[in-house]
């Protein structure tokens, strides 16, 4: 992917240098989060990453926050990695503020912090483990650089491409988040049964991988910046990281009710139907599963 050739976002906070958290706030929502899930699914059968994000972040006072430094010496490796984000932050920001101006629609780009081990959140404290997320609470994507090592040797997917999707996909959270369908599955929660809430929470995942995807499109229409190779790298990430393929690795079975993300299947199939055709109409993944809004 010649990543390089695209715009370089302002919108991305370094926090790197320094740590700490809150407990508190809305369910961040994302490929983040997927070693907490496999966890939380096999003990109890259920996933609330909100709940979750507050868990892993240890227990700090309400209202203040742990501070100081992390510790982190940053290397040319993970600066090199800084610029990968920010330029393909600033690739959806082309592409979004076109696909919302020719709806007739203003894009408000989100913002992208980078952190190390541990920060703070509108959505709560985050850690390493809770991988890559989006918090509508404060319209923030926030990623630790570990993950790409991990996204390589623990789940199998390496590639910049991959690693463009993963963030691709959280900015798909961020335009959900922009248009109601956030809140709108977000109120579902308690007042539906679990095994309910989950189908929507699939239909949620499954929507940010479509858009993803037609990021993705038209990144490659408007600027022809995928290589040979790219296509397959995406596509690895999203089987290796659907809701079978996890909970397979980690119990040996497979709950499908439990399901918060989709299957491996589901997720390789709606980014690649967003890839293909690049249009936003064709993603409405609740009425795919049977879900009325």
């Amino acid at each position: 992917m010649r990543w390089k050739e695209t715009k370089k976002s302002q919108n991305v906070e370094d926090r790197r240098s320094r740590a700490g958290g809150f407990p508190g706030g809305k369910a961040g929502m994302g490929i983040g989060g997927i070693l907490v899930a496999v966890l939380a699914m096999f003990m109890t059968g259920n996933f609330d990453l909100g709940k979750l994000l507050n868990l892993v972040g240890g227990s700090v006072a309400a209202g203040g926050g742990a501070t100081g430094g992390s510790g982190y010496q940053s290397t040319p490796e993970d600066e090199e990695k800084m610029a990968f984000v920010s330029h393909i932050l600033g690739s959806t920001e082309t592409i979004w503020s076109d696909v919302f101006r020719k709806s007739g629609k203003v894009y408000k780009e989100p913002e992208l912090v980078v952190f190390h081990q541990r920060t703070e959140s509108g959505c709560g404290s985050a850690q390493s483990a809770t991988g890559p997320f989006y918090c509508p609470a404060d319209s923030k994507v926030y990623l630790d650089l570990d993950f790409f090592e991990m996204l390589s040797r623990r789940f199998g997917a390496p590639g910049d491409f991959a690693q463009a999707y993963v963030i691709a996909h959280e900015v798909g959270h961020h335009i959900q988040h922009l248009l109601g369908y956030t809140d709108m599955v977000h109120q579902k929660n308690g007042r539906v049964p679990q095994e309910v809430y989950n189908r929507w929470s699939v239909a949620l995942e499954l929507q940010a991988d479509f858009l993803a995807g037609v990021w993705a499109h038209h990144m490659n229409a408007k600027e022809g910046l995928l290589e040979r190779g790219d296509r397959e790298e995406a596509i690895r990430c999203a089987m290796r990281i659907g809701d079978d393929t996890l909970q397979k690795e980690a119990t040996g079975t497979v709950r499908p009710e439990t399901f918060t993300h989709g299957s491996s299947k589901q997720r390789a199939e709606w980014f690649l139907k967003g890839l293909e055709t690049g249009d936003f109409n064709q993603g409405d993944t609740f009425r795919a599963l049977g879900l009325t809004r």
